[in-house]
C-alpha cells in the first residue's frame, strides 16, 4: 500500500466524502458485516466479502448485495488468506467483531499493512457531516444492554429523537445513516467492537464493570480491560465510572480525553460531589447540579427501580439505573425525564425474569449471566437460592464467586460441558451444599437437540432440592453454546420446563 493510499483513508470523516473506487474487503456476513457491505456499495466502494458460512440466511444476503456488485465468497476456505479487490491489494479490512486478530485473514492483513477497521470505526467515519448525532457509549463485563437501554428510555422521555444501537442489536451503522436522522445515539460497546476503533469522539461514555471475561480471545486479562477502557477515548464531556470497581476509575485515569472531559463516579452509597448515588431510597445527582458540594438533584426513588424490574431491587439494577442516568444528564437531561424514562423501562428477557412462585418457591431465569461476575450480580439479589449453573466456562474459574456466595446457596443442579468446574468449586467453599449434575446424553448438532427434554431434568432435580422460601435460580455464569444455540433458547427452555412442571403438579 502506498503512502497516498493510507492518507486517503484519513479524509473518510463522513458518509458524504469521497469513498468511490476504494478497494475493501469485509471479514464476516453477520448483520454488522451486512450493514457495512450495503453502506460501502451504495457509496461506490469495491467490496469482497468472504464468510466461512453457507447457510441459507447467508446465501439470501449474498444474493441481494450480490445484484447491487458485491463479490461475496462463502464457505470453506474463503477466510484463510486476504484476497485481492478487482485485482489488486485491498487498501481496507472491515472486521466482523467476533474476529479475533489473529484469524488467518486478520493475520495476513496485519502481515501486509492493510488497516482494519471494525463496525464502530467505519460507522463514526459515515457520520453526516453536519448535524451527526452525539454518541454517549457505553461497555462493561456486564449490564450494557440493560443500561443502554434504560439510556434510550430517558433520551426519548426527554423528547430527543433517541435510539440504542451497536452491540445492543441493532447495527450502529443502520442508526447513523438512518433517512429519519436521530439526535442522539447510545451506544453499546463489547471489548471486540472496542478492539478495532480509534476514531470515536463520545460526548460522554461509561464503563460499568470489568471482570474476568473473553480471556480466550484478548489473551489475558489486562488486554481484556485495556480493551474496555478504549470506551473513554477521547471523551469530550463526561467520563462515568463504577465507584466500586476501582478498575473503572483507573481506566478513566489512564484515558485521553478532550480538554475539560470530567469524571463522574456512580455508586449504590451515598454519593460525594461528583457522583451519582442513593440516599435512604432517593437516587440522587451530586454531579451535573450547579451546586454539588453542598446539594443533590433527584433522579427517582428504589421504587421506581422496583417497578422497571418486576418488582426486584437487585443492587446492579440501581448501579445500572444510575450510570444510565449519569450519560443522559451528561447530554443535557433534565430530572423529570430520567425518572420518567425508569418508570417507562421495560428489561429484556432472561434478567432475573420470575417465571413462575407456587408453594412458597420463585423460579427466576437469569440465563443472560453468562460469566461469574454477572451470576455474582444476579445471587446477590436472593438469600435463599437453589443454584442451576454451568455451560461453556471460556476460560473462566468458579473459586471465588462460589466462597462469596456459600452462605445463599441452599442446592446446586449443574449442567453443561464445564459443570465439573463449578462443582470442585462447590466441594471446596460450600461442602454442605447439596449438588446434582446433570449428565444427559446427546447427540447430533445443538441446533436439532429438544433443549426443553434437558430442561425438564435439571427442573425436577431443582424442585426436589427447593423448600419454601427458597428460590430458584438459573444464573449458569457460563455460555450456553455446548448445549442451546443461545442464552435466550436456555432461558426460553427452562421457562417452558418450569410452567410445564407446574401445571402437571397442579392437576395431580
Amino acid at each position: 500500500m502506498t503512502s497516498g493510499e493510507v492518507s486517503r483513508l484519513d479524509t473518510f470523516t463522513s458518509g458524504t466524502a469521497d469513498w468511490g473506487g476504494l478497494r475493501v474487503v469485509v471479514a464476516g456476513f453477520g448483520v454488522s458485516g451486512y450493514a457495512a457491505v450495503d453502506a460501502l456499495l451504495q457509496r461506490g466502494a469495491r467490496v469482497v466479502v468472504v464468510d466461512e458460512g453457507t447457510g441459507p440466511v447467508l446465501t439470501e444476503r449474498a444474493q441481494v448485495l450480490g445484484a447491487l456488485g458485491a463479490d461475496v465468497r462463502l464457505g470453506a476456505g474463503t477466510t484463510s488468506a486476504l484476497p485481492d479487490v478487482a485485482g489488486s491489494p485491498p487498501d481496507l479490512v472491515v472486521t466482523s467483531p467476533g474476529w479475533r486478530p489473529d484469524q488467518p485473514l486478520l493475520a495476513a492483513t496485519a502481515r501486509a499493512g492493510v488497516p482494519v477497521w471494525g463496525e464502530v470505526e467505519l460507522a463514526w467515519r459515515m457520520r453526516p457531516a453536519h448535524g451527526a448525532a452525539e454518541w454517549l457509549t457505553l461497555t462493561g463485563t456486564n449490564g450494557k444492554t440493560t443500561t443502554v437501554r434504560l439510556l434510550a428510555a430517558m433520551l426519548t422521555a426527554a423528547g430527543l429523537r433517541a435510539t440504542a444501537a451497536g452491540n445492543v442489536g441493532t447495527p450502529l451503522l443502520e442508526a447513523v445513516l438512518h433517512p429519519d436522522p436521530y439526535d442522539v445515539i447510545a451506544v453499546e460497546l463489547s471489548s471486540f467492537q472496542l478492539h478495532w476503533s480509534t476514531s470515536p469522539r463520545p460526548e460522554a461514555s461509561a464503563c460499568l464493570n470489568v471482570a474476568p471475561d473473553h480471556l480466550d480471545w484478548h489473551g489475558s486479562a489486562d488486554a481484556y480491560a485495556a480493551a474496555k477502557g478504549r470506551v473513554y477515548a477521547n471523551t469530550r464531556v463526561a467520563c462515568v465510572y463504577n465507584v466500586a470497581d476501582p478498575v473503572t476509575e483507573r481506566l478513566v485515569e489512564e484515558a485521553d480525553v478532550e480538554e475539560g472531559c470530567r469524571a463522574v463516579g456512580f455508586t449504590t452509597g451515598v454519593p460525594a460531589a461528583s457522583m451519582l448515588g442513593v440516599v435512604d431510597d432517593v437516587l440522587c445527582d451530586r454531579a451535573f447540579v450547579a451546586e454539588r458540594a453542598t446539594s443533590a438533584a433527584e433522579l427517582g426513588t428504589l421504587d421506581d427501580v422496583a417497578q422497571a424490574f418486576g418488582g426486584t431491587v437487585a443492587p446492579h439494577h440501581v448501579a445500572d439505573a444510575l450510570a444510565a442516568a449519569a450519560l443522559a444528564r451528561a447530554h443535557g437531561v433534565g430530572q423529570a425525564a430520567v425518572r420518567d424514562g425508569l418508570r417507562a423501562f421495560t428489561p429484556d428477557p432472561h434478567r432475573i425474569a420470575t417465571v413462575a412462585e407456587a408453594g412458597g418457591v420463585r423460579w427466576v431465569d437469569d440465563s443472560k449471566a453468562t460469566n461469574g461476575h454477572a451470576a455474582e450480580a444476579s445471587l446477590a439479589a436472593f438469600d435463599r437460592v437453589v443454584w442451576i449453573a454451568g455451560g461453556l466456562a471460556k476460560g473462566a474459574t468458579f473459586d471465588d464467586l462460589v466462597r462469596r456466595n456459600a452462605s445463599r446457596l441452599r442446592a446446586a443442579v449443574l449442567l453443561g460441558r464445564d459443570r465439573k468446574l463449578l462443582g470442585e468449586a462447590l466441594s471446596r467453599h460450600a461442602p454442605d451444599v447439596p449438588v446434582v449434575e446433570v449428565d444427559v446424553a446427546e447427540t447430533g448438532p445443538v441446533s436439532e437437540r429438544d433443549p426443553v427434554a434437558l430442561m425438564d431434568v435439571v427442573v425436577a432435580r431443582a424442585a426436589e432440592l427447593a423448600s419454601p422460601g427458597d428460590t430458584v435460580l438459573l444464573a449458569p455464569a457460563c455460555a450456553s453454546m455446548d448445549q442451546f444455540v443461545s442464552y435466550g433458547q436456555r432461558g426460553d427452555a427452562f421457562a417452558t420446563a418450569v410452567r410445564r412442571r407446574l401445571s402437571t403438579a397442579g392437576e395431580g
